[in-house]
């Protein structure tokens, strides 16, 4: 009998201990639940997702609309995208002097936001590309071999641009030039 009852003694207290594991592991298992829950909410409160803020923003933009309306400015539209037109094949222009470096090698994309303008600038890319060529020509290496060098050029490239476009349809029309390949040798 002692056996049997050293079984039930293991048993019995086996099962307790088991009970008051599992019952721990849910308890742990219950708070990180909870944890992920609330740091969640907070989450989405936080950037905007739940609590009503679109209402809020949208009363405090129509308050600050009344305002301009008001003051007599105008609310700014939103900007169309900017369409991206290439001016290709790739500039090449020789170097003229004593230096190192012999040509350039640039390729220009332009920039508008006016799908009409787009029409034009491929109508009048012969004329762009005539002034472009003279402007990188003229260019002295040494200074394009500076980033400030290379921002003075891609602002002299914009203004050429305009200019064409001014004088061909009354509309400078391009907002921005990028130079998406600069090659020096």
């Amino acid at each position: 009998m002692a056996k049997e009852d050293d079984l039930d003694l293991d048993v019995e207290g086996g099962g307790a201990a088991a009970k008051s594991g599992s019952k721990k592991m849910i308890i742990i298992i219950v708070a990180v639940v909870l944890l992920l829950g609330v740091s969640a909410a907070a989450t989405l409160v936080l950037t905007g997702v739940i609590g009503g803020d679109d209402e809020v923003v949208a009363e405090e933009t129509a308050g600050k609309a009344d305002k301009k309306a008001k003051k007599g400015k105008k609310a700014k539209e939103p900007k169309a995208p900017l369409a991206y037109v290439p001016l290709d094949p790739p500039f090449v222009v020789n170097f003229s002097g004593d230096t190192d470096v012999r040509f350039l090698q640039v390729t220009v994309e332009v920039g508008t936001r006016d799908p009409a303008m787009v029409e034009q600038i491929k109508e009048h890319r012969p004329a762009i590309r005539n002034n472009l060529v003279f402007l990188l020509k003229a260019q002295d290496p040494v200074q394009l071999d500076t980033r400030e060098g290379m921002e003075k050029l891609r602002q002299d490239t914009l203004a050429a641009v305009q200019e064409v476009l001014k004088a061909e349809t009354g509309d400078p029309g391009v907002e921005a030039v990028y130079f998406t390949s600069f090659v020096m040798q």
